[in-house]
């Protein structure tokens, strides 16, 4: 028989969407597989597990939230010789899970994997880091990952807004960048910065209409908003609109290589799927890997990749 590991954060989450270990097991023996079983400790912890794992086995599921995901891939690209991975998601937001097309359901997700497609799938570097959807900087981007697990854990998504009234009055900061694209410098003050390569960021969906994750790109956005009314009517032509390609005061592109670089000290951490990068780094470059394969719903697969077919 094949070998699958799944990777279980029992930390993801409210708790409603828990894994029925016995059902589980059910249906990965009946596509063939056995199945390993690794619990993470810690925040971290999915990283080194996935690297010390044999290279004989067939299938790793990252059973968890963004974060999660993000440590399997991380430690999955550190490997030499890298494993098919697939996301099951039981997180508090589930971005990545859900712009894959995976359900709320953990068997009905269980059985998409296991007749999935397989995908190469590009992987964003941040200075040779990894993340999978999204890093963010600039004012209240912290919230993300600052936010105390237990509330996320009672209140779910909106344990994030009951944390962020804490820093509702904090001013918003301008910060000077050089920014690099296409061979082109440009230095000004920005005060946000998205760097993403999904369709659904924060719970919003189809931010981006046509986001292809095998294309080599990525999707930047860089805000100048420096007042709390103009974020607040940029945020209300995003949730009308539900296209981020065009909100005022912020400038957009589609690229492949891109580099920034704070001329003043950064008071915050880049936020990459819901986590904070620690970094004494004043510049910041971004790049695409793509030594990653993982299994995807296949009714979702037209949508998401330039091609269609299952990657051999």
């Amino acid at each position: 028989m094949k070998k699958c590991v799944l990777i279980y954060n029992s930390k993801s989450g409210r708790g409603v969407n828990k894994i029925p270990f016995e059902r589980v097991i059910d249906i990965v023996n009946s596509y063939g597989y056995t199945l390993s079983i690794e619990k993470t400790r810690k925040k971290g912890h999915a990283t080194n597990i996935i690297k010390e794992l044999d290279d004989d086995v067939d299938l790793v599921i990252a059973a968890g939230g963004d974060g999660t995901f993000n440590e399997v891939v991380t430690g999955n690209l550190m490997r030499k010789k890298k494993l098919l991975l697939a996301h099951l998601p039981i997180g508090t937001t589930n971005d990545v899970g859900t712009m894959y097309g995976f359900s709320k359901n953990i068997e009905v997700d269980l059985e998409w994997i296991f007749t999935g497609v397989k995908k190469n799938i590009d992987v964003i570097m941040i200075n040779n880091t990894p993340f999978i959807y999204s890093a963010a900087f600039g004012n209240f981007v912290n919230i993300t990952y600052e936010t105390p697990r237990k509330l996320k854990e009672i209140f779910g998504r909106i344990g994030y807004f009951l944390f962020a009234t804490k820093t509702i009055n904090e001013k918003i900061r301008k910060y000077r960048l050089r920014i690099t694209q296409n061979g082109k410098i440009n230095e000004g003050e920005y005060s946000f910065m998205f760097i993403t390569n999904s369709t659904r960021v924060g719970g919003v969906n189809n931010i981006y209409p046509d986001v292809k994750l095998d294309d080599g790109k990525f999707e930047v956005l860089l805000c100048k908003l420096t007042s709390k009314p103009a974020l607040i009517k940029s945020l209300f032509f995003l949730i009308n609109n539900n296209n981020m390609d065009n909100i005022p005061g912020c400038e957009y592109y589609k690229l492949s290589d891109l580099t920034i670089e704070f001329l003043d000290e950064p008071k915050y951490s880049w936020c990459i799927d819901g986590e904070e990068l620690k970094s004494k780094s004043n510049k910041f470059k971004f790049t695409i890997n793509k030594d990653l394969y993982a299994v995807l719903p296949e009714h979702n697969v037209k949508k998401l990749f330039i091609e269609t077919k299952d990657n051999e």
